[in-house]
């Protein structure tokens, strides 16, 4: 058994010697390392659905900055965090704990940082407590100060004079710059939350679009419906064939590589129908600069390629339940890879694979048989988001923190 001491409390002698260190020389002695100030804050925000959910959590240290930062917090019910981005997540029992990666360890005094956890629960899903930052107990947690505040330390030489007692408080400037990219979205080639339109119509990086024909179909900029920020994008998709409507990325994809991966949160309001249906579109430079399609049909996701209408999975009852519905009424998290060299096509919803929307170069009946009936090299050049109906179906959906890059983004 090891035997932890405390250890004696430092003598006045030592107490006085410390002040008078920091008198003369305006900085702070630290008798052991920096840790988050009792100010510190964690807010968590989930986004929860039957039996799973995401959670964003911001870790704000208060008054004084970290180089490194821990945080730990307690499901109250049978939570269990299955992966994370932003941070390396692990959980021992209900308490999960999430470390800093290389690129986001320093947060400066006022600032703060962002990761996400995504898990599943059985029946007991409850709000997380005890949230700690580097060991100190966050959210105004911790006794209550009965006499004066506690006085910090200033870490450069302090003025000669006290400021006047009726100076103003010092205010920040706003600034010009544009808000920073959706959390999750390092190494993206294109990163975007929207949160840059000004105006009620897609612009700059993007540009509404009508391939083939267009109707009814609308693509606006939504500030009533986001996933994060202020910003979103709603198509309000009609039925029938020529209501085709697209947001198209301005951004030269072209660029980055035989493997894509892309990211985008989607959010609709009607149950795909049983006629086919586009809201993911891009362009195959190595086939005739016809659309890779994303969309659905007889009730559940599907790909599908313009070319020649092979789908994936294969339209048989058995292999439309090895696909998905798209939630209907929530943000979901649609990732997807298309590796060109090999020829090969991955989906995720929600961070779970989608058997039937898997292409993995071997014919599988009721799966990919039909996709590969030829060699399939995909060159994809673009991307477009929006809704195309071949048939029945009109839907409203928004778009938000869309991200396509070289590797995994993560939801």
């Amino acid at each position: 058994m090891t035997i932890l001491r405390a250890r004696p409390a430092p003598t006045l002698a030592v107490v006085a010697a410390l002040a008078a260190a920091v008198a003369a020389t305006g900085t702070a002695v630290l008798t052991g390392p920096a840790s988050a100030a009792p100010g510190c804050r964690v807010d968590y925000t989930p986004n929860r659905w039957p039996g799973g959910f995401t959670a964003t959590v911001k870790v704000s240290p208060g008054d004084t900055a970290v180089s490194g930062w821990t945080v730990t917090w307690t499901y109250a019910g049978d939570d269990r965090v299955t992966n994370g981005w932003n941070a390396t997540v692990s959980q021992s029992g209900a308490t999960v704990t999430a470390r800093n990666l290389s690129y986001n360890g320093s947060i400066p005094a006022g600032g703060s940082t962002e990761f996400g956890v995504q898990g599943t629960y059985g029946t007991g899903g409850g709000t997380p407590t005890g949230f700690t930052l580097n060991g100190v107990a966050c959210n105004g947690v911790g006794p209550t100060p009965t006499g004066a505040p506690t006085t910090t330390l200033p870490t450069t030489a302090p003025p000669t004079s006290a400021p006047p007692t009726s100076a103003p408080p010092t205010t920040v400037p706003p600034t010009t710059e544009p808000p920073p990219p959706p959390t999750g979205c390092a190494g993206a080639v294109l990163c975007d939350g929207f949160e840059t339109q000004t105006g009620s119509t897609p612009s700059g990086d993007w540009t509404v679009v009508n391939p083939d024909c267009s109707g009814a179909g609308t693509a606006t900029v939504d500030t009533s419906t986001t996933h994060s920020g202020s910003r979103a994008i709603r198509i309000t998709g009609a039925a029938g064939y020529c209501n085709h409507v697209f947001i198209r990325s301005t951004r030269n994809l072209a660029g980055l590589g035989s493997v894509r991966y892309g990211r985008i949160w989607v959010r609709h309001t009607t149950a795909q129908p049983t006629d086919h249906t586009t809201m993911i579109a891009m362009t195959d430079a190595a086939d005739g600069n016809k659309d890779l399609r994303m969309g659905g049909q007889n009730g559940a996701l599907q790909w599908n390629r313009a070319s020649d209408d092979a789908t994936l999975p294969e339209q048989s009852p058995a292999g439309v339940a090895q696909s998905v519905p798209l939630p209907t009424n929530r943000w979901a998290c649609l990732e997807f890879m298309v590796d060109g060299a090999a020829g090969q096509l991955r989906t995720w919803l929600d961070g779970a694979a989608v058997a039937g929307l898997t292409a993995d170069g071997v014919p599988t009946h009721d799966i990919d048989g039909q996709w590969y009936d030829r060699t399939w090299r995909p060159q994809l050049t673009d991307l477009k988001l929006g809704w195309e109906s071949y048939g029945g179906g009109a839907d409203t959906l928004w778009y938000d923190d869309v991200a396509v890059g070289s590797s995994r983004i993560g939801c």
